[in-house]
């Protein structure tokens, strides 16, 4: 356990677990993050002061919810960095969780899993982790489709996040709006005592939703990149103005941006908590996009309350 001007680094779960244990006469915000923090998790983290007496920021970069053939070994890290400017939150926080490991359970022979879309990078090094936590029916469309173990990675991190933590509220960005409703799903249905928050999705001054991932467009990629939100916005204003038909909705964001160059993995519009398909807005909707440029896939959103 190490001290830093604002905060306690907690390296060891147990240890976290232990400090959790003697702060429970005060409520504690949990605010899971990946690192290579930006402004978007700053946000999220001057929120959380909202919400409780003290906070607690993790970073971990999550190995299961990684197929073999995905980005974890390019991943982007800088945990100084990080520290810095978590130091920069009104408020600061109380505790920045580090694990090195969240998997250690000793190793076993490795799997050969070349190839095999349903088995994340934690499988493939073997370390013996076979207990999942899946959210079946709203895992299965948009990211889940594409990325087959993504979300059972995903809720299973956040589950052992909720019982070593134990906190009373957790927050969540909703530009990953799956995600998002799968952990409130998740709480909902295992009986876990934390309330989801999901916190507005925060864009640069340019629209483009802020990511970890950003780092990595070209600044000719990044100009392109911008036909995303741009996209949703004007199939936002169609809506509003009488336009109800997703078809014809989800034309007008996939024919901009593939005019940009962008190689769409997915564009659909949905009942914002079942995830549900829809032909019509008849009730509140989420369109819900990923797309390639280049090497990078971005996700974005816009809900449509009509």
């Amino acid at each position: 356990m190490a001290r830093r001007s604002q905060g306690i680094i907690i390296t060891d779960k147990y240890q976290m677990r232990t400090w959790a244990r003697s702060m429970r006469h005060n409520s504690i915000a949990l605010v899971p993050t990946m690192g290579f923090l930006h402004d978007g998790h700053l946000s999220l983290i001057q929120e959380a002061h909202n919400h409780a007496q003290l906070v607690v920021v993790s970073i971990y970069v999550n190995p299961s919810q990684f197929a073999p053939s995905e980005d974890l070994s390019t991943y982007p890290s800088d945990f100084d960095a990080d520290i810095r400017k978590l130091m920069t939150v009104p408020g600061g926080v109380d505790v920045i969780f580090h694990p090195h490991n969240l998997y250690d359970y000793g190793v076993e022979s490795a799997m050969d899993c070349a190839g095999m879309a349903n088995v994340s990078c934690l499988e493939e090094s073997g370390s013996g982790h076979e207990t999942w936590v899946r959210v079946e029916r709203l895992e299965k469309g948009m990211c889940g489709r594409s990325r087959p173990v993504f979300f059972r990675g995903v809720a299973t991190v956040v589950a052992k996040l909720f019982n070593i933590v134990d906190p009373d509220v957790a927050l969540f960005g909703k530009k990953d709006y799956q995600q998002w409703r799968i952990i409130d799903r998740m709480v909902r249905d295992l009986d876990f005592p934390v309330k989801i928050v999901g916190f507005e999705i925060v864009r640069d001054a340019d629209g483009l939703a802020m990511s970890s991932r950003n780092v990595r467009l070209s600044p000719i990629e990044r100009q392109k990149a911008l036909s995303i939100n741009r996209s949703l916005s004007k199939a936002k204003s169609a809506a509003e103005q009488g336009e109800l038909n997703c078809k014809s909705l989800k034309n007008l964001v996939v024919d901009e941006i593939q005019e940009a160059g962008g190689e769409l993995d997915y564009a659909e519009i949905v009942e914002q908590k079942s995830l549900e398909a829809v032909e019509e807005i008849k009730s509140p909707v989420v369109i819900l996009i990923a797309v390639w440029f280049g090497k990078v896939r971005l996700i974005d959103n816009i809900e449509i309350n009509i």
